[in-house]
């Protein structure tokens, strides 16, 4: 029922039981948050969002205080802009004052409130923080001393990702946000899949910065720089360069790497089609022979992890099939070395994924062979950002240039990968075609797109009716997992990425985008894919050649030892 309350003067709608917050933003009224999430139920525990209330003389939290009939408020009263600058003064006197060396500046929610609220002097003195740095992970940096107890971190990681790694220790004063016993994150259940940095609004998280490493390497003589970048990647960052969100700047990348002092520049998206010719071929064993069932993909390395810590009795049923990132590195380093003259041991092999977790995924010991890694550096889509930056490359100014060859090909299916159901719409249409010999009347299956957490749908494979599912966050995840512990056995085949929306919206992306922003990359991804002639991988050409002179055919002898991979239960430390 809507209701009227009296906002700075003037009558608002809203609707019975909501928040004040949500009143005041849908009307077009911006009131600062620190630990406030959309579509979580509130905490309050910042109280940055106070409101005055005319009536009662009080300043509330608009974020956790429901709207009342003929409630009369001010967001901007000199009380209200008093309190607000007290908070953001309070949180700065126990900080570090490191704002032009930290990762954060220009980037940073506590930053942009001090200079809103024109706080330039220390009114508040405290005794700085004094933790170290937590560098045990792989992928993510911890910097207890920025950390401003927004809890933000804590909800994601139990409520979307279901790990819950991190929590509040101690009480009082001495409350820090750490890991159990406040070891490093290398002892917990952490998966490494960065959606609490994408959360942090100051510097405590980061991802493993490795652009300095990136640049040393590509200084190296004796070595051979090649890269490659995920479907998601190119439709990802044209934001940062003042073009429309989602446009997809593949050439221009290209471009780009080069002039960074690259040879050799790949599209992930190509072993995306040949991760679904394996993986579909894989699905089919598994259906015709009675091997385990429901099937998981394995593209997710975040996914990996929780299903070796929290859901090891179903390792079985995950996809033995590499990440594309694996994939292409195993195949760089065979294959395309063997045709350009090269020794593996030749090659720099660097990737960029919007993913931290991929990080960790590098440096598993089945990733590689004969003492290399398939590949060398992982770095994600904001330190490819740094980079840019860093060569001084103007990306409306240089001229878009194609991948390498071979590897180079590659078909839309590959590239919707990017986004939540990609995996499995592309599985789709190529598994409907080995079984059938036919090709889909619609390649569009409508019914696995979009935001949802879960999707589902059944189809016609001949006289087989063919389950499966998409989820997107781990808690989604844990709770299908269960249904399937619990007896459910109509599903053959499960698609799962542990951030929200897939890859576009993956860790390693730009921090502080709005939704609007990942709504358009996935539009352009599926925009790519109604535009682009070839919608199957099966049909990639480049790929078809790459099994005619070295693989033979999917789950060849080869594949297994380039393109498979073992997992196994991994225990949890602390």
């Amino acid at each position: 029922m809507n209701i009227q309350i009296e906002v700075n003067g003037k009558i608002l709608e809203a609707f019975e039981g909501e928040t004040i917050l949500t009143a005041l933003k849908r009307n077009g009224i911006n009131v600062p948050t620190l630990c406030h999430m959309k579509d979580f139920i509130p905490s309050g525990a910042c109280r940055i969002c106070v409101v005055e209330l005319l009536d009662t003389n009080k300043l509330v939290s608009s974020c956790s205080f429901p709207v009342s009939n003929g409630m009369k408020i001010l967001t901007n009263s000199p009380r209200v802009i008093e309190a607000r600058k007290t908070i953001i003064e309070l949180l700065l006197s126990n900080h570090p004052d490191d704002c032009l060396y930290c990762i954060r500046n220009n980037n940073c929610e506590l930053q942009s409130l001090s200079k809103e609220y024109h706080v330039i002097e220390r009114r508040i003195s405290g005794k700085k923080n004094s933790y170290s740095l937590d560098h045990s992970s792989t992928s993510i940096v911890r910097d207890p001393e920025k950390c401003i107890l927004c809890g933000r971190c804590v909800r994601v990681c139990e409520e979307v990702m279901g790990v819950s790694c991190i929590n509040y220790i101690n009480r009082g004063s001495k409350s820090v946000i750490g890991t159990t016993m406040n070891k490093g994150l290398n002892t917990s259940s952490c998966v490494n899949c960065g959606q609490c940095i994408m959360v942090c609004p100051t510097g405590a998280l980061t991802e493993k910065n490795q652009t300095e490493l990136v640049q040393h390497s590509l200084q190296l003589t004796d070595k051979v720089p090649v890269i490659q970048y995920a479907p998601s990647i190119s439709v990802s960052i044209a934001e940062e360069f003042g073009m429309e969100p989602g446009t997809d700047i593949n050439g221009l990348l290209n471009a780009a790497l080069r002039k960074m002092g690259f040879k050799y520049v790949f599209d992930t998206t190509f072993t995306a089609d040949l991760t679904i010719m394996e993986e579909a071929e894989e699905l089919i064993d598994r259906i015709t022979t009675n091997k385990p069932l429901p099937m998981f993909t394995s593209c997710c390395p975040g996914w990996i992890k929780y299903a070796e810590e929290f859901a090891p009795e179903f390792l079985d049923n995950l996809s033995t099939c590499k990440s594309p990132q694996q994939m292409m590195g195993a195949v760089i380093k065979t294959y395309f070395a063997e045709q350009v003259n090269l020794k593996p041991e030749d090659i720099l092999s660097v990737s960029i994924m919007p993913c931290t977790a991929k990080k960790f995924e590098m440096q598993r010991d089945t990733m590689g062979r004969d003492g290399y890694k398939d590949v060398d550096i992982a770095i994600t889509t904001r330190e490819l950002i740094e980079l840019i930056y860093l060569h001084g490359i103007d990306m409306k100014k240089i001229e878009p240039e194609i991948t390498d060859s071979p590897l180079g090909a590659r078909t839309s299916a590959g590239k919707i990968f990017g986004a939540s159901g990609g995996v499995m719409e592309a599985a789709i249409r190529t598994a409907y075609k080995r079984l059938t010999g036919e090709e889909l009347a619609d390649f569009k299956i409508h019914a696995l797109r979009g935001f949802a957490g879960r999707k589902e749908t059944r189809f016609k494979i001949n006289d087989l009716e063919v389950g499966v599912a998409v989820v997107n966050g781990l808690a989604n995840a844990a709770k299908l997992i269960d249904e399937i512990r619990n007896g459910r056995d109509d599903l053959h085949f499960i698609e799962v990425m542990a951030c929200p929306g897939g890859c576009i919206g993956g860790g390693g992306q730009r921090i502080g985008v709005n939704w609007e922003v990942v709504v358009a990359r996935m539009e352009s991804l599926y925009e790519i894919d109604d535009r682009e002639s070839i919608k199957v991988s099966h049909k990639n050409p480049e790929v078809i050649e790459l099994y005619d002179k070295f693989l033979k055919k999917p789950l060849s002898d080869k594949s297994h030892e380039l393109l498979h991979t073992t997992y196994q239960k991994r225990d949890v430390l602390l």
